[in-house]
């Protein structure tokens, strides 16, 4: 039977297990973590969005940063601190400039993709996700943002995606919690919400249902690759191990430009910071207050996601500090006060913080199918948008690992389980 090796149980990596596993391959899936998608896919915005696919590469974006540099609740915070890792992929992502709009829609293209592939898994492993369907609002509030929005929508027209402009009036009866003054906004009706941790937590289990092993609590230290197969060494419980595998996924988010390293690829990740509440909406006021559909302020760079009757998710930033996962209370801080300049019968007695690295390529496209060497693939760097594109991703390089390293031995897996996914 052909083993694969899977470095990294958050959602790309589950996600690509599972499209492994209904191929017939022999799947481990390892984690430095004793459980599934405790770092960046534990708690981010909650958006499935095709509508935010827009890529980071613009000079507006340089511009921004430069004019936030000394803010400290700004929403681009970039350290000036220098070091060849920033300044390397500083460069590359200038250079990406010109490749803007190419690489905005193929994003886009990715991401309708993602839809499909998302619901079947889902489906086949009975995972209930706290999912919304409800679209997803893009609010403005001012001209100059709108008319910016409005042509990031041809672009994604031309990928297949509509985007509807919308008037306050309107946006007010789609949300009616909806407060404050706007000039507009844009609403895409096909994206939607949900709960990232639960998703692919029960894809991870569905892994071990299914004839594969998850290995939590596993520091992976070396790995090597040669004509025959990779070998990974990795401690667990104070113990070294050592396992020989036909090929392996790289899918560890920021720690994967070091396993790329060991491989013989160079992977250009760099960890770009995002923090989120969890308010919980503890009494009825507070449920009743609470917006259901979806939202992105793109001016405070805030996302919105409600998942159940309960939470509430408020997600944004963007920070350049390194591999540094500190919990700020001053980057903390505009996440509460937002909420309650904008949802002020919305109780933020009860909030959870949490921040977590996204793994950004300079190009703000992720990296996925294969290595510069025979039997090694990634799928990772989807930066802000490894919920919206993984499953996509994960497709995509389950295709070329069957090309290159056919399944050998079980029978695929394609029969759904009869529980419903949402």
């Amino acid at each position: 039977m052909t083993r694969i090796a899977v470095i990294g149980a958050g959602i790309a990596g589950t996600t690509s297990a599972w499209s492994l596993i209904r191929r017939g391959y022999d799947v481990t899936l390892f984690d430095r973590q004793r459980y599934a998608a405790m770092e960046t896919s534990f708690a981010n915005g909650g958006q499935l969005s095709a509508s935010n696919a827009e890529v980071w590469t613009h000079w507006s974006t340089v511009l921004k940063g430069l004019k936030w540099m000394m803010r400290k609740d700004a929403p681009l915070l970039f350290d000036p601190k220098p070091g060849w890792h920033k300044l390397s992929w500083v460069a590359e992502f200038i250079a990406s400039i010109p490749h803007y709009e190419r690489n905005t829609m193929e994003t886009v293209r990715l991401a309708l993709a993602a839809r499909g592939h998302m619901e079947r898994m889902a489906q086949e492993a009975g995972i209930e996700f706290d999912r919304e369907k409800r679209g997803i609002l893009h609010v403005y509030r001012d001209r100059k943002g709108f008319d910016h929005a409005a042509k990031v929508s041809l672009l994604y027209a031309q990928a297949g995606l509509d985007r509807l402009p919308v008037s306050p009036d309107e946006m007010r009866r789609m949300e009616p919690a909806l407060t404050g003054d706007f000039h507009g906004g844009f609403y895409t009706e096909t994206d939607s919400t949900g709960d990232i941790h639960k998703f692919a937590t029960g894809l991870s289990d569905a892994v071990g249902r299914s004839g594969g092993r998850f290995v939590g609590g596993a520091s992976v230290t070396r790995l090597q690759r040669d004509p025959d197969g990779v070998t990974v060494w990795f401690e667990q419980g104070g113990e070294r191990h050592e396992e020989r595998f036909d090929g392996i996924v790289i899918a560890a988010g920021i720690a994967s430009r070091a396993f790329a390293a060991q491989l013989g690829d160079r992977v250009n990740i760099y960890p770009v910071k995002g923090y989120s509440i969890t308010v919980n909406l503890d009494g009825a006021e507070s449920r009743a207050a609470a917006p259901w559909i979806s939202l992105l302020d793109d001016d405070a760079k805030i996302v919105t996601s409600r998942l159940g009757a309960n939470r509430l998710r408020i997600a944004g930033t963007a920070e350049f500090t390194g591999e540094n996962r500190d919990i700020r209370a001053d980057r903390i801080r505009p996440l509460t006060q937002w909420c309650e300049t904008m949802f002020p019968g919305v109780s933020t007695e009860n909030v959870v913080p949490w921040a977590g690295l996204r793994p950004m390529m300079p190009n703000m496209m992720p990296r996925f199918g294969r290595g510069r060497a025979p039997r090694v693939f990634y799928n990772t760097g989807h930066g802000h948008l490894g919920w919206t594109l993984s499953a996509a991703t994960a497709e995509a390089v389950a295709d070329v690992i069957g090309n290159d390293l056919p399944s050998e031995g079980r029978a695929p897996f394609f029969r759904p389980v009869l529980v419903a996914a949402e």
